[in-house]
């Protein structure tokens, strides 16, 4: 049974303002959004090729300026918990378990560290701007492992999207698609002993 749980952050334990709050910032729809901006510079910015300035010269792909200061500020206001999640994430500590961050996305997880003080329950250990590994590449997890001294199969990984959750299984780890429903993921934790059933 796993004794350690790997936590995507984004839209798995906090609000992602990507998909919620970003667009607003620029005057356009999320639809517009997809369209306008660069490809590449976010993913950039995630693995640490790309600084914040970077970030703000290259935001959108005919090269717009953009306020920073002021996108950062809006994007560190919209980060919330998800519905749920802060009492499960208290519930789990007291009970001992040890829980660190996998996930991708940029620095700015020290916005919704000064915001939400995630560290209170999950170690910010694993994020792809210091490791310079996203998920779902096999090194993401396997890192994880390495540092942890844990073998795959001891630790859970927790991830909104499938195709994460897919490679961590594909390495060894347990794994759990969040969709949402927190009742779910409860059941799902006291199966794997985590979690007192009830």
């Amino acid at each position: 049974m796993p004794e350690v749980i790997l936590w995507d952050v984004m839209d798995t334990l906090v609000r992602d303002p990507f998909f919620t709050h970003m667009a607003e910032f620029f005057g356009l729809t999320f639809k517009e959004l997809l369209r306008l901006k660069h490809p590449k510079t976010w993913v950039e910015f995630e693995v640490g090729a790309l600084d914040e300035q970077g970030l703000y010269d290259q935001f959108f792909t005919d090269g717009t300026r953009i306020d920073g200061p002021a996108f950062k500020r809006h994007v560190r206001d919209a980060y919330a918990w998800l519905d749920g999640i802060e009492p499960l994430l208290r519930e789990l500590k007291q009970n001992g378990v040890e829980m660190h961050a996998l996930s991708n996305y940029p620095p700015w997880y020290q916005l919704i560290e000064e915001r939400l003080q995630l560290s209170q329950y999950v170690d910010l250990t694993f994020f792809s701007c210091d490791t310079g590994v996203r998920k779902p590449a096999p090194e993401a997890y396997l890192g994880a492992c390495q540092k942890l001294e844990r073998r795959p199969e001891e630790c859970v990984f927790i991830d909104d999207r499938q195709a994460n959750t897919d490679a961590a299984r594909a390495v060894g780890m347990h794994a759990i698609q969040f969709t949402g429903a927190v009742g779910a993921l409860r059941r799902s934790l006291s199966e794997f002993g985590l979690l007192r059933a009830g």
